[in-house]
């Protein structure tokens, strides 16, 4: 058995038992959760087979859509706004790149505008193409990723993504105040 596992079951139950912490005791606890399982899951597949399963992402995007109803972070329509620049802005960065970024970061990146809404998706992926950067740098100086080999960008979409889902409110306020 690979020591991948018991080290995300670890990761897994340190993140549900962060959650309430960082956000109390609320109904919007269980999207916390649920967003939880959904990145455990991507970057599990991404780390092992380089793909983000559609099955995934639909099955979670279902589950949020259910949640949402119920756990409102905004409207309706406002979640879909969400989706749709989740979508558009990845899709446009691996359509300018020629493959830069794979299909399943761009479908990952539309359900987390679903859950985040537009302005912490727009965070998210400023955060996770930072995160990555600084990983792919990383990886280079080790010698573990070679320039032009693709390797896999979903720990980094997760790691932005928890940072933004728990923080980015807070991120957007500092980043407002240093403007205006």
């Amino acid at each position: 058995m690979s020591p991948i596992y018991p080290l995300f079951e670890l990761l897994t139950a340190m993140l549900f038992v962060l959650a309430p912490l960082m956000m109390g005791w609320t109904y919007e606890l269980i999207v916390a959760w649920t967003f939880i399982s959904l990145l455990i899951i991507i970057v599990i597949s991404d780390l092992h087979y380089m793909i983000i399963p559609n099955k995934i992402l639909l099955f979670f995007l279902g589950l949020f859509i259910i949640e949402r109803i119920f756990i409102p972070f905004q409207t309706i329509p406002d979640h879909l706004i969400g989706m749709a620049v989740g979508f558009l802005i990845p899709f446009l960065v691996a359509v300018i790149s020629k493959g830069g970024m794979g299909g399943g970061d761009v479908k990952l990146f539309a359900v987390l505008g679903f859950v985040l809404g537009w302005e912490l998706v727009i965070l998210t992926f400023f955060l996770s193409s930072l995160i990555g950067m600084i990983a792919a740098l990383i990886g280079m100086l080790l010698g573990k990723v070679k320039r032009g080999v693709p390797f896999p960008f979903a720990p980094s979409i997760a790691l932005a993504a928890l940072i933004t889902y728990f923080k980015g409110e807070q991120i957007l306020h500092w980043y407002f105040s240093l403007l205006f």
